[in-house]
């Protein structure tokens, strides 16, 4: 019998990964979903200078979570990868789109404005289409044992729609509050006011899910029944965070309004991993299933517990050094 259960500690890291990848990549992807309305073209490039100095890092979470989640639970890939193909393409064509973009655009003179809507639609695509395969996530697979026999658009559907849609006005708000800590003037004005409507929408889709996803599927409905003794506290939490916000955003604070919105991020990804957990490969296979042998598991294990500092370390240099109000004329490029 193992002292350490392995699985447990790759489920953390790997929870780690996407968790720290959602919250700082989804501010940058929010900056460039914002990117069109911006109130003017030096705006627009203020915006970009906000964030030229680390979306390229913050994606280093998304490889570390992807390449751990193919390592230790091969059984996830083999199921994901042909279920949310194009989902998942869709994705990294995105994030291709707008890092091209972040290069040519401040290079650009007369074909700028091509480079702008390449950095909003690869945001938005990549952003609905993270949405999407957690909707995808929540609403299960069809498998025969260990492999996948649904088609190639099963994930599409008016769940993951909404879940996509959902996404994208949470990263829209979460980058509308990065704006205003890192902005000043009438570009920070601006963000308030898009910070105040894009927190109504988040609501709004928050109440949706929350009565559609047990309705949906019985297995989070009986998941919450059986320990709505406790589970009370996520939605309590969650509306606290919100109304911290608005009352942050009506006061004009900084710092704080982006704090609440990773506050109510917190909220969601918890309330995803408890209505889900144990389950790897919904409606059947667990974590353990889908599990590597421990002995791969932990000669890969003494890798990531070696890189996982340093990406931490570079990650909290790089945010210190660039810490502070980014004004016009002034950045990264």
């Amino acid at each position: 019998m193992e002292l350490i259960d392995l699985t447990l500690i790759w489920i953390a890291i790997i929870g780690l990964g996407v968790f720290m990848y959602v919250l700082m990549d989804g501010f940058d992807l929010g900056v460039g979903i914002l990117f069109p309305f911006a109130p003017d073209e030096e705006a627009r490039d203020t915006m970009m200078n906000t964030v030229a100095p680390v979306w390229d890092g913050n994606e280093t979470w998304l490889i570390l979570g992807g390449a751990g989640l193919l390592a230790a639970f091969p059984l996830v890939y083999a199921v994901f990868l042909p279920a949310l193909y194009i989902g998942v393409f869709l994705l990294l064509a995105g994030l291709i789109f707008r890092g091209v973009a972040f290069e040519f655009r401040f290079k650009a003179n007369r074909s700028k404005y091509l480079w702008n809507w390449s950095f909003f639609g690869g945001s938005l695509v990549a952003s609905f289409a993270q949405g999407a395969v957690v909707g995808a996530y929540i609403q299960g697979f069809e498998v025969d044992g260990f492999t996948y026999v649904g088609g190639p658009l099963d994930w599409l559907t008016p769940f993951t729609v909404m879940t996509g849609l959902a996404l994208v006005c949470g990263y829209t708000l979460l980058g509308a509050t990065w704006l205003i800590l890192k902005t000043e003037g009438a570009l920070q004005d601006w963000a308030y006011s898009v910070a105040r409507w894009m927190l109504g929408a988040v609501m709004l889709f928050f109440a949706v899910i929350s009565i559609w996803t047990p309705l949906a599927e019985a297995r989070v409905m009986e998941r919450w029944l059986g320990n709505i003794e406790w589970l009370w506290i996520f939605p309590l939490v969650t509306l606290a965070a919100a109304a911290w916000l608005w009352q942050a955003i009506e006061k004009r604070r900084e710092g704080i309004p982006f704090i609440a919105t990773l506050t109510l991020f917190i909220t969601f990804y918890a309330g995803l991993l408890i209505s889900m957990w144990p389950l790897a490969v919904p409606p059947e296979h667990t974590f353990w299933d889908a599990a590597s042998a421990p002995e791969s598991q932990l000669f890969l294990l003494l890798g990531v517990l070696f890189i996982t500092p340093v990406i931490l370390g570079y990650t909290a240099w790089t945010y210190w050094v660039f810490r502070g109000k980014v004004r016009a004329g002034e950045g990264y490029h």
